[in-house]
């Protein structure tokens, strides 16, 4: 995680076309956004209430957990069906996409990646910072990452001769939201999101149902928690921007189960073409991963289950159990997920969990 703030860092100033301000439909303007530019921002900018980038472990960002083996037969001693592998690669690392406009305006939506230098193993190979045009030089930002000046400068670059509108932000863990108000000052746009969080500060509110305008387009906004409580998607036609809802190649760690389950849910019943998401490539076949996800998590929460009937008590033992297989230094961030599964068994009354405690309900 880089903790250096980028106002104290040299800037390259660019001189960015005239342009409109964006007023998201179905957003609240916040009071009082600060409009200076990056360079001279105030002490701490980007940095959010609590000060430097990162100083809330708690946020840390969710690791993508190592994807399931396709011929696991549970992990040691736990489950006995062979676990579906993540349905094909995500297609391809590429930089640029083009889709059809959904407006059938002529034009064709370009869709570009910039990459975060903040691989590892809770990243992968980074943060996808997504740009989307509209096709005509009308400019969004979605997720533009942690703080780090030669990134933000990747992002300048890209954005030359076109007319930026806004900074979009999937949801405030810090691998993809502290640069968005730096960023946004800059480029005299709104930065916005559904709340606030560490080293994000929204000057726009989205919720579920806001339309968010890049130019001739429009952007609808999902809500869609369970990653995070905060959590969005965004969605232009049959393209959708997923964050840390669904990514390439992988599972995500999930704080809140029944939330998680019910927005995946949302999701199939939707007409998708392609995902792009937080990490990862490019998603082709979003039904099918979307549907994989489902059944991942539900037999993840099948075998959290069964570690508790088999005397597993805390969540560290169901972790030792269940998540033999990954990579014990993601242990910590599996455990958040085996936590969330216990409280929802917990919920559907099929076990007892209290102070750090779970226990199977005797068969009647």
């Amino acid at each position: 995680m880089d903790h250096t703030r980028i106002d104290a860092l040299p800037l390259r100033h660019l001189v960015l076309p005239a342009r409109g301000r964006l007023v998201p439909r179905g957003v609240h303007r916040r009071q009082g956004a600060h409009r200076s530019r990056l360079g001279h921002a105030r002490r701490g900018a980007g940095a959010g209430p609590g000060g430097g980038v990162g100083d809330d472990p708690s946020h840390a960002h969710p690791p993508p957990l190592a994807q399931p083996p396709p011929l696991a037969g549970g992990c040691r001693g736990v489950g006995a069906g062979r676990r579906r592998p993540y349905p094909g690669a995500a297609a391809g690392d590429g930089g640029r996409f083009d889709r059809p406009r959904p407006d059938a305006g002529g034009a064709t939506l370009r869709i570009e990646r910039i990459l975060a230098n903040n691989p590892g193993p809770y990243t992968g190979a980074g943060t996808n910072t997504w740009i989307l045009d509209d096709g005509k030089g009308s400019v969004v930002v979605i997720d533009p990452g942690p703080v780090d000046r030669a990134h933000a400068d990747a992002i300048l670059a890209r954005l030359e001769g076109r007319r930026p509108e806004g900074v979009l932000v999937t949801h405030t863990h810090t691998d993809h939201a502290p640069l968005a108000n730096p960023l946004a000052r800059e480029l005299g746009v709104p930065a916005i999101g559904h709340g606030p969080g560490p080293g994000f500060e929204p000057d726009s509110l989205v919720t579920d149902g806001s339309v968010v305008s890049v130019g001739g387009l429009d952007l609808k906004v999902l809500h869609t928690p369970g990653h995070a409580d905060d959590h969005l998607c965004f969605l232009v036609g049959r393209v959708m921007f997923t964050g840390d809802h669904v990514i390439g190649g992988s599972s995500v760690m999930v704080d809140d189960l029944g939330r998680y389950l019910a927005s995946l849910r949302r999701l199939q019943g939707l007409e998708i073409d392609r995902m792009y998401p937080g990490h990862g490539g490019e998603i082709e076949r979003p039904a099918e991963v979307v549907d994989w996800y489902v059944a991942h998590r539900m037999q993840r929460h099948e075998e959290v289950l069964a570690a508790v009937v088999a005397g597993a008590g805390t969540v560290g033992e169901v972790v030792e159990r269940v998540y033999a297989g990954v990579d014990p230094a993601l242990h910590p961030l599996a455990a958040r997920s085996v936590n969330a599964h216990l409280m929802l068994l917990a919920e559907e009354g099929r076990i007892v969990f209290q102070e750090g405690r779970a226990l199977p309900i005797p068969a009647s």
